[in-house]
């Protein structure tokens, strides 16, 4: 017979499988676009936004993130939308790790290094996103407004997160944010590697040793759910 507490101490694992799998997304989120950064090739729609008001603002791209993750949450509220603990994880732990990751790397300039370090940061991004999705802590402040409107408008959300991806892509571009190959490379890589590792994570249940390095060992699981990108 199962030992007495056994069925409490299960849901209990799943939790903290499920928070590590949050905050080690969270945080290889925000390491993957300071990748991208000094790969120089192009970032991604937000962060051309992100870099090209810290370009006139003095700001770092990372405290900018959280100014802006904090600004779009604040939209949250006339959509009816409810945070989670992921999406309030994600406003701070994605602009921090992605400061933390910038100071430690030093500027790059052979095409010969960059080009592979613009590869890394997109896989990075994918393998980040499908951590923190299979964590079902809710959606980042970005995704939960393309969400917010869609359920508003009526609007498909592909066509909601097409006009809001376009307009921040725009302004960045406008305040001289990076865009270039690496903006298409993102772009085109995204989607299939985020779903691939969704599904990876999402049956980690099964294998035990899919985030063993950033568990420290300790095996991840937890079950899918919609694959909406974080931001």
């Amino acid at each position: 017979m199962p030992a007495a507490g056994s069925s409490a101490a299960l849901p209990s694992a799943r939790v903290s499988r499920r928070l590590v799998h949050l905050y080690c997304g969270l945080v290889l989120y925000g390491s993957s676009p300071a990748l991208q950064l000094r790969a120089g090739l192009g970032l991604d729609p937000w962060d051309v936004f992100h870099q090209g008001v810290a370009q006139h603002t003095g700001i770092s791209i990372g405290v900018v993130s959280i100014m802006v993750g904090a600004l779009v949450l604040l939209l949250w509220w006339p959509l009816r939308q409810r945070p989670g603990l992921g999406t309030t994880s994600n406003v701070f732990v994605v602009g921090l790790s992605m400061d933390a990751t910038l100071g430690l790397l030093p500027e790059v300039h052979p095409l010969a290094v960059r080009i592979p370090l613009l590869a890394t940061a997109i896989v990075l991004n994918g393998v980040a996103t499908g951590l923190y999705i299979s964590a079902r802590f809710g959606p980042g402040p970005r995704d939960g407004l393309m969400t917010g409107l869609h359920r508003r408008t009526g609007r498909s959300a592909r066509l909601v997160r097409t006009g809001i991806e376009l307009t921040v892509l725009a302004t960045g571009f406008l305040l001289g944010g990076p865009v270039g190959i690496g903006t298409v490379a993102y772009a085109l890589a995204i989607g299939p590697l985020a779903q691939l590792f969704l599904r990876l994570f999402a049956l980690a249940e099964r294998r035990p040793a899919v985030v063993a390095a950033c568990s420290g060992g300790a095996p991840a699981g937890s079950a899918a759910q919609p694959a909406i990108l974080v931001e």
